[in-house]
């Protein structure tokens, strides 16, 4: 046991707990430095066997504590026996730290151990992973990518220019320059000029303006009303609800939108249209407001379900959900999932079906914007692909699943993320927190609090143009990284030949 604490493992267990403290509430924006560094430096004379277990030890603290709040909403709200939710918590852990172990693995497999092209071949595939992680795997899940933590940082600046994954590239590189400088005693004079650089640079890129407004300011108005979920499909709650829903909307008409969370409305679409949403529809274009409301829609043809959204009144248009949350909105890896989780008689899952991807965007008063539902926020993509037409992004989503744990923070966190790559206004509006309005840098305006009904009024500019990063798109910038292989290889063998020689 004592043996076991003063091994690399245990390090690297402890350096995964760092790494999620990087992100909110917490926000120690430093540590992802010190965190790779750390999983960086016990790689570099690693074995792929040792790898193997120090990525595994690395990715079970960081996702352990990063994602503990799948607990929550598995114990809480699914009412699994304790047991059952830790082991289904801790697979859960376990499969998404087996994209350390593969980083881990990758950085050791074509390298010779304690060489210092180790470490420098690390930043490549760490982006690369992140990468695959959060486009492939299940859909997609890049939850928690270290650039997130360096909101309040200059390497914000980067985020308009290169994303994501670009930001995430250049922490790691810092990373490993800290483990050639501090191991192999190289880049003394080196490193200090590229701190300098990378300084420099994003305090510029932090300050420069990349959209434009284009339109008259809109008064907004989000509503939070906070149902619980023990409540929300329930049916004799149902028309408190919608009643509240309606009564702070009709308090609002002057406001030119009025938005409410994912599925607000606790019924299907062809249930409620004649009774209460063309009704609600018209007095929101009497008024000049425009409406937008969350429900699930069914295609009664198809047998198709939707997580979906309309805008009523003075707007127009509908969007069916895209990016479905696996285990939560439909069922991965069938028939075998299905069979496990219906045996064992857990978790309310949705079998929805994806919208399509080529849906029109919405439009509220004249202004198209781009609506987002949910998981559907930290895609960066998905608002890129269609980010020169909009002049707002908005994301309506339902964090009650989860409890006062971390995912609410980290869901919101994430959420800016898009503000800033898109240089636009966010309007997020949760039902039970954080609904916000955030400007086009990612700097919040108005924040309600959790678990309290809430209406937060304000107003937001439309705004043109567009930045580099959403011009480019992800997978540019991943490409451009992974075009580094080839001259890492070439100056390996360079430095080969010159040592024969």
């Amino acid at each position: 046991m004592f043996k076991f604490l003063f091994r690399w493992e245990f390090t690297c267990f402890l350096s995964g707990i760092l790494l999620a403290l990087a992100f909110a509430p917490t926000d120690l924006f430093y540590s992802p430095f010190v965190a790779l560094a750390l999983l960086f430096k016990a790689l570099d004379k690693a074995s792929w066997k040792q790898a193997l277990f120090r990525g595994g030890f690395f990715g079970l603290g960081y996702f352990g504590l990063a994602v503990s709040w799948v607990f929550v909403s598995i114990y809480f709200y699914g009412h699994a026996h304790i047991v059952l939710a830790i082991l289904l918590t801790l697979f859960f852990c376990l499969f998404w730290s087996l994209t350390i172990v593969l980083f881990a693995t990758l950085s050791v497999l074509f390298t010779a151990p304690g060489s210092y092209a180790r470490i420098l071949l690390m930043p490549v595939l760490w982006c690369l992973v992140e990468y695959f992680r959060g486009q492939f795997i299940l859909n997609g899940f890049p939850w928690l990518q270290i650039a997130y933590s360096q909101f309040e940082t200059p390497f914000s600046g980067f985020i308009p220019v290169i994303g994501a994954y670009g930001v995430g590239f250049l922490m790691a590189v810092c990373s490993s320059l800290i483990v050639i400088v501090s191991t192999y005693k190289k880049g003394f004079f080196l490193f200090p000029f590229l701190i300098l650089l990378v300084s420099y640079s994003a305090n510029y890129l932090k300050y420069t303006v990349w959209t434009y407004p284009d339109g008259k300011p809109l008064t907004v108005t989000l509503l939070q009303g906070n149902v619980s979920q023990d409540n929300k499909w329930d049916p004799s709650y149902k028309n408190k609800t919608l009643d509240w829903y309606k009564s702070k909307t009709e308090q609002h008409w002057d406001s030119d939108l009025i938005i409410w969370p994912e599925t607000a409305i606790p019924a299907f679409q062809h249930e409620i249209d004649a009774d209460f949403l063309r009704p609600l529809s018209a007095d929101a274009k009497r008024h000049d407001t425009a409406l937008i409301v969350s429900l699930p829609i069914k295609n009664n043809e198809k047998g198709e379900y939707y997580n979906a959204a309309l805008t009523l009144g003075a707007g127009q248009g509908n969007y069916k959900k895209i990016h479905l949350l696996p285990f939560g909105e439909y069922l991965p890896l069938q028939p075998l999932s299905g069979y496990l989780l219906d045996s064992l008689n857990i978790l309310p899952i949705g079998r929805f079906t994806p919208g399509s991807d080529q849906q029109a965007l919405m439009q509220a008063k004249g202004y198209p914007f781009i609506l987002t539902i949910c998981y559907e926020a930290v895609f960066g993509e998905q608002t890129a692909v269609r980010l020169n037409d909009a002049r707002f992004l908005v994301n309506v989503t339902n964090d009650g699943w989860f409890g006062d744990s971390l995912e609410p923070y980290q869901h919101m966190q994430m959420a800016r993320m898009r503000a800033l790559e898109s240089g636009r206004y966010l309007l997020r509006v949760t039902n039970t927190g954080l609904t916000a309005i955030v400007g086009p840098k990612g700097q919040m305006y108005y924040q309600a609090p959790l678990f309290e009904p809430a209406e937060l009024t304000g107003k937001i500019v439309p705004m043109a143009g567009i930045t580099p990063i959403t011009m480019m798109g992800d997978k540019s910038i991943v490409f451009i990284i992974a075009l580094l292989i080839p001259f890492w290889i070439m100056g390996v063998n360079y430095r080969k030949k010159s040592t024969i020689k």
